[in-house]
């Protein structure tokens, strides 16, 4: 008696076929990429290459460019206004690489503590993200008002608060005031990624520090922070960045004033090509703002792959 063996299996092609078979798959799979990849040479890779190209030129955005070789690069190093805008980038990227970075590491900790009203938390925290930049400098703007503001109104109680302080129009307050804002807006933001991360620690290792005696300093520094490693290593490379692009609220409550006191590499690139009509100057601020950027993530692709970091 012989027996029917069933199989819902399909026969195995024969070599030429599958050899046959596989340039097909793989142009069906460059014909679903292409559309990205022409989106992207369009609004990414061309305009970054004519900014480039720009950026060795004199031009004034409407007229025929002329070469001029490294002369925009020369004059660049050389004037103050330049220098003054990357200082301020540095103190920038300085203040949100620590004080937003830790308020978002506390706020993290301490509501992954709690169990009840979470949820409501998450939520307070995280709403002055979704506030739109312009609302958000408008309300801060009459906040801040020196006449009619917040502060004014505490002094006109009787309050034993200044007066006249003028936040905005400041120059030693001005670029600390709109950080302090800006930060508002930002460290909720940090704080639910660094939240997300640190409850997807393995919970078995915070029990195998509490019988060792761990307390929660010990446990945050232990297991925490190194089970959130990838996420920390993550924001830290983007603030820097971020800091690097920084436009919205600056030019918003201040446009850079006041006498340059709150001036970054973004609006003086925007006040260059749009004010002055240097487009082949604030090319070449376009082009070091992207340098930077590129030496950022070098440094940290040389470090990942020196300390072997997962991330």
């Amino acid at each position: 008696m012989s027996l029917l063996v069933v199989s819902d299996r399909a026969p195995a092609q024969p070599a030429p076929a599958r050899s046959r078979a596989r340039p097909r798959r793989r142009l069906v799979g460059w014909l679903f990429i292409l559309p990205l990849f022409v989106v992207n040479v369009m609004v990414i890779a061309g305009p970054a290459a004519m900014s480039v190209a720009y950026s060795f030129t004199d031009w004034d955005g409407l007229s025929t460019p002329s070469f001029i070789g490294l002369d925009n690069y020369a004059a660049l190093f050389s004037d103050t206004g330049f220098r003054t805008a990357l200082w301020h980038n540095l103190l920038w990227t300085a203040f949100f690489l620590t004080v937003p970075m830790a308020m978002g590491l506390l706020g993290a900790y301490l509501l992954s503590q709690i169990r009840r009203f979470q949820m409501l938390f998450r939520l307070l925290f995280f709403v002055p993200y979704v506030v739109a930049t312009i609302v958000a400098s408008s309300v801060w703007r009459q906040l801040l008002d020196p006449d009619e503001g917040v502060v004014s109104a505490l002094h006109g109680m009787g309050l034993p608060v200044p007066g006249d302080v003028n936040f905005l129009g400041n120059g030693d307050l001005a670029l600390g005031s709109i950080a302090v804002i800006n930060n508002w807006q930002w460290w909720g933001f940090l704080m639910l990624l660094f939240l997300s991360a640190m409850q997807g620690v393995d919970s078995s290792l915070y029990e195998a520090a509490r019988l060792d005696g761990a307390g929660k300093w010990r446990e945050f520094w232990h297991v925490t922070l190194p089970g959130i490693r990838p996420t920390f290593v993550f924001l830290f490379l983007m603030t820097i960045i971020w800091s690097f692009l920084v436009f919205d609220y600056v030019y918003i409550l201040t446009n850079g004033g006041p006498a340059g006191s709150t001036e970054v590499l973004s609006t003086l690139l925007y006040r260059t090509a749009f004010g002055s009509q240097q487009a082949g100057y604030a090319s070449a601020i376009g082009v070091v703002m992207a340098l930077i950027s590129a030496v950022t993530v070098t440094g940290y692709l040389i470090l990942r792959k020196r300390m072997r970091w997962d991330v």
